[in-house]
Formats: structure tokens, C-alpha cells, sequence
């Protein structure tokens, strides 16, 4: 029997915002009438809890009042991000500790049947955190144990835009020196996806080093032409995965009539004024 999975992302859910609220209801009721198997969100479940319990415990509440099987990874607006130079809200033991108080894991292994479904925090990659390595080892332990099942992997930033190879230090990506290390964990068992959230633009296409990338677009907002390039498309929605028992698997992108497209560019007030591209 086909497993349907709905991949959510980039909820931004809080109370302070009742756009995002309103396009998280709307996915919801659509959710509750599809019923599909199990729900995954790939990170910023929170609008800021890196720095509000709040934010993360009404994100739960919304997702528990979905009636269905769900999981989640963090985001950096969850947890925070790389702690490059400039990084205001640093992935830390303090955040960290606050999303598992309120949401439980940051990793998962499920299996379903004829596969493995593997979720990874991106965002402690970079870190110094005894649970990054931990998460190493985690993923080290839950490829050598497949058993013959197909593996797709969910996380919150892509591994790389367009190559694996790339040096350039970027807030979309995760960065090069785990990224090099993720990657030669993964390629010997090869999974059939990698699929993410961050970029809040709908992609999938092209392989680098055999390992294929879907994004995930957000629920919530996209990011104007403005202020960030076109990789993929700017859309609102979900991704729908349908895995078979065999390993054979069908990805859609899935836009609701009635999500509004908010630009995050045009809403300053919610995480400050976006930094335009240059002309």
C-alpha cells in the first residue's frame, strides 16, 4: 500500500501574526479531509522560538489540533542558525534545550513500509554541541540499519544550491565542512530523496553527486524578487510524497486556493527590513 506523507515547512506559526495563522488553517483543514499518513515539517514550525517558548508552544498546539501522525525538525527561527560572524540568534544548548522541552526530538528514524525516513537538525551542524556528534553517530546507525528499505531524509536547509562542491559560506545552505561530512554518509547508501524547507521556494530538479534535493515551499510566505534570487518557484503550499513498498516514490508540489502569498519584503514589521539584492 502507497504511503502518503505531507511535507510541510516554514510555518512561522504565533499568535503575533494571524496571516500566517489563517494560511496554517487553511492547510490544515485540507490536511484533516486528505489524511494523509503522516505529516513532516521541515523547520521554522515557530515564528521566533529561538528566543520565545511561546512561539513554539502555539506552534504544537496547532499541529496537535491537525488529528494527525506528525513530526517536525527545527528551523533556525526555532533553534537558531550556523554561528557565523553576524549570526544574531546562534544555535545554542539553550535553544536546543527549549525546542525538545516544548516539541520533543530534533531527529527522528520512522519506518513505514519499504522504507526508512530519516530527520536531521541542520541547524547544530556547524556547532560545537556534544548533540551534533551525536547526530553523526545517529545517522551513521539508522543508514547501516535499513534492512533493503529505500531511505529519504528530511532536514530544514538544503545541502547545497546547485553543487555539492561549493565553498561560499551562505544563510541558505548548510555550510561546506559538515555539508562534505553529511555527504559522504549518505552517498554510500544513496537515498532516494533529500527533502527540505528554508528556501521557502518549490524545487526539484537535478542531482548533485547522485543525491536529489527537494525544496519544500513555506506555508506561510515567500521571500520577494527583491531581496532574494530565483532558484526554484516562489509559491505557498506543500509537498505531497507518495512512497511505494518497493522504493518507487511520486513528489508533488501542492498549492491550496486561498493561501495568500505574503512577501516577507513587504512585512518589515515581523523580522525587519529585508536586505535588497543589488541592482
Amino acid at each position: 500500500m502507497t504511503f502518503r506523507l505531507a511535507q510541510i515547512s516554514d510555518t512561522h506559526l504565533s499568535d503575533r501574526v494571524p496571516g500566517f495563522r489563517a494560511n496554517f488553517d487553511l492547510l490544515a483543514d485540507h490536511l484533516r479531509a486528505s489524511r494523509p499518513n503522516l505529516v513532516i515539517n521541515t523547520g521554522d514550525i515557530s515564528l521566533d522560538g529561538a528566543d520565545r517558548a511561546e512561539d513554539l508552544a502555539f506552534a504544537r498546539v496547532a499541529h496537535e489540533e491537525l488529528g494527525l501522525d506528525w513530526l517536525a525538525v527545527p528551523g533556525n527561527h526555532d533553534i537558531g542558525d550556523d554561528p557565523l560572524p553576524g549570526c544574531r540568534q546562534p544555535a545554542n544548548a539553550e535553544r536546543l534545550a527549549r525546542w525538545r522541552a516544548h516539541l520533543g526530538p530534533d531527529t527522528f528514524v520512522r519506518d513505514v513500509p519499504g522504507w526508512r525516513l530519516i530527520g536531521l537538525d541542520t541547524q547544530i551542524t556547524s556547532t560545537t554541541l556534544p548533540e551534533a556528534e551525536e547526530q553523526m553517530e545517529m545517522l551513521v546507525e539508522a543508514l547501516h540499519g535499513t534492512s533493503g528499505r529505500a531511505v529519504a531524509v528530511f532536514m530544514h536547509k538544503p545541502l547545497c544550491q546547485e553543487r555539492m562542491d561549493e565553498t561560499e559560506s551562505t544563510y541558505w545552505c548548510v555550510q561546506s565542512r559538515p555539508r562534505h561530512r553529511l555527504v559522504d554518509l549518505l552517498l554510500p547508501q544513496r537515498p532516494a530523496f533529500i527533502a527540505n524547507g528554508h528556501v521557502h521556494q518549490w524545487r526539484d530538479r537535478g542531482i548533485s553527486e547522485g543525491l536529489r534535493q527537494i525544496w519544500g515551499p513555506s506555508a506561510a510566505f515567500i521571500v520577494g524578487d527583491a531581496y532574494q534570487e530565483t532558484a526554484g518557484e516562489k509559491a505557498v503550499g506543500y509537498v505531497e510524497h507518495l512512497l511505494h513498498p518497493d522504493g518507487g516514490f511520486e513528489t508533488r508540489m501542492v498549492p491550496l486556493p486561498g493561501l495568500v502569498r505574503h512577501d516577507i519584503g513587504e512585512m518589515p514589521e515581523i523580522y525587519g527590513p529585508q536586505k535588497r539584492l543589488a541592482a
